[in-house]
């Protein structure tokens, strides 16, 4: 075998690894491809040529690291392992030798797979990376689940929109029914089950959060001067920035009336910091547009506030109605934040490399606006001074010109920014599920924990 042989060393995390299935395949050549979950889907993976030190290295750190095996030709992939010292130098196989691999798109659904093989009773280190497709996660279970309970969510949304002015029922359904998912309502209503809370207060409090929600969007196109939502036109551009902002306040004025009448002061705790705390993240994110120098931490800091928050008080609430002990009532709180961090992740990621139709917004909404966003912070610190003086000038400074969003894009493939943000959402929606694992096994446990495979799967 060439040591010219192209192969990038995995970026992803270290874990260890189950056994691989048997498989029987010839070998010619072996490539090191980068395992991340974004190669999961499908998608042929991303190759580069890389030092024999740095990918023997890779090993020895237990990285993962896939091996393909084509399937044609003799000469075995020993070098590898040799040169990393983790297991003895094999002989050369025969044409047609058995290993532990897999020559084509592998079928089993654990996404990392390693083995140990043996080749003419010699072993090798052969590595299967299943190519799953995440993009058949949905929502269908956690729809199905809480639909008698959505249908009295949404009896009660509309009946809280009317009014004698006749303007507030037209500018809130207009929002209220352009098709939005309604996950939050609905994690209010799953995680009610869960805890099995059996009176109606989730009901209400399913439909303040949704309305917290809508107010929080009408009130976010005023101020960042959006044309479209959810693949219509903004409510400010058909009734202007004045009735949008009074018709958010009249929804969080019925969402906290409906707070009130559950009679539950911790729920209303609950949500009525969630409300205090989306106002300061707005905020922060004021403080944040435009200046290139925001770090990561300062932009999580934003996410925590203006969206992660009410999933987190969305899933809280239902175990406080059913009196849950404060540890279930903290694993609920930390499942939805961690979910509403990955969700906004992956919306960073959509607004530069996704579709209107999926986003419910055009795309590059965010450069345009100046907001900076995670693969906007990641491109910027590790560009060049001219990239940086690229991100000052259109972001910074506002002098955004034809293609400058295909350059921005560019960069952020360039520097991976997209893919490492994927990554982080996906490191996000683990720790949400992680938080539900001392929950019994139930229909609504699996339904939550695929509603976050759901919220990564967009990006796909």
């Amino acid at each position: 075998m060439r040591r010219t042989t192209k192969h990038l060393p995995c970026r992803g995390s270290r874990k260890t690894c189950a056994p691989a299935a048997r498989a029987t395949a010839t070998v010619s050549s072996v490539e090191l491809l980068s395992y991340t979950k974004t190669v999961a889907s499908g998608r042929a993976a991303r190759k580069s040529r890389t030092t024999w030190a740095t990918a023997t290295a890779s090993l020895k750190q237990g990285t993962r690291t896939a091996i393909r095996y084509p399937a044609n030709g003799a000469a075995l992939p020993a070098l590898i392992a040799a040169d990393s010292g983790l297991i003895p130098t094999p002989r050369p196989p025969t044409r047609g030798a058995a290993i532990y691999g897999n020559t084509r798109t592998c079928r089993l659904t654990t996404p990392f797979l390693c083995s140990r093989a043996f080749v003419n009773r010699s072993p090798i280190l052969a590595v299967v990376v299943p190519f799953e497709n995440p993009r058949s996660a949905t929502l269908n279970r956690l729809v199905d689940l809480v639909a008698a309970d959505m249908e009295r969510v949404n009896t009660t949304i509309i009946s809280r929109t009317g009014s004698e002015v006749a303007m507030i029922p037209e500018v809130a359904n207009h929002l209220i029914s352009s098709g939005g998912k309604r996950l939050r309502p609905m994690l209010t209503l799953a995680m009610a089950q869960l805890a099995g809370y059996s009176g109606d207060g989730h009901i209400k409090l399913a439909a303040a959060v949704e309305f917290m929600h809508t107010a929080t969007l009408l009130h976010d196109d005023v101020v960042d001067e959006s044309d479209m939502r959810r693949g219509k036109l903004a409510a400010r551009m058909l009734w202007g920035n004045e009735a949008s902002v009074l018709v958010g306040d009249f929804l969080l004025g019925q969402a906290f009336k409906m707070m009130v009448e559950v009679g539950n002061l911790h729920a209303l705790d609950i949500l009525s910091s969630a409300a205090a705390v989306i106002a300061e993240g707005e905020v922060m994110q004021l403080g944040t547009a435009k200046n290139t120098a925001t770090n990561e931490d300062e932009y999580l800091a934003v996410i925590r506030g203006k969206t992660a928050e009410l999933f987190a008080a969305a899933c809280e609430v239902g175990p406080a109605l059913a009196n849950k002990e404060k540890a279930e009532q903290a694993a609920c709180r930390s499942f939805g934040m961690n979910l509403g961090i990955a969700f906004q992740l992956v919306d960073d990621a959509l607004d530069y490399g996704g579709k209107s139709a999926k986003l419910g917004k055009n795309t590059g909404d965010d450069f345009r606006e100046g907001k900076i966003t995670l693969p906007v912070v990641l491109s910027f610190r590790r560009g060049s001074e001219s990239e940086r003086a690229f991100w000052k000038r259109t972001l910074g400074e506002g002098k955004v010109e034809d293609g400058d969003l295909d350059t921005a894009t560019a960069l952020m493939a360039k520097h991976h920014a997209i893919e490492d943000t994927l990554g982080r959402a996906r490191h996000y929606g683990a720790i949400a599920k992680d938080a539900l694992a001392l929950a019994p096994d139930s229909a609504v446990k699996q339904a939550l924990e695929e509603a976050v495979d759901f919220s990564i799967a967009r990006a796909f």
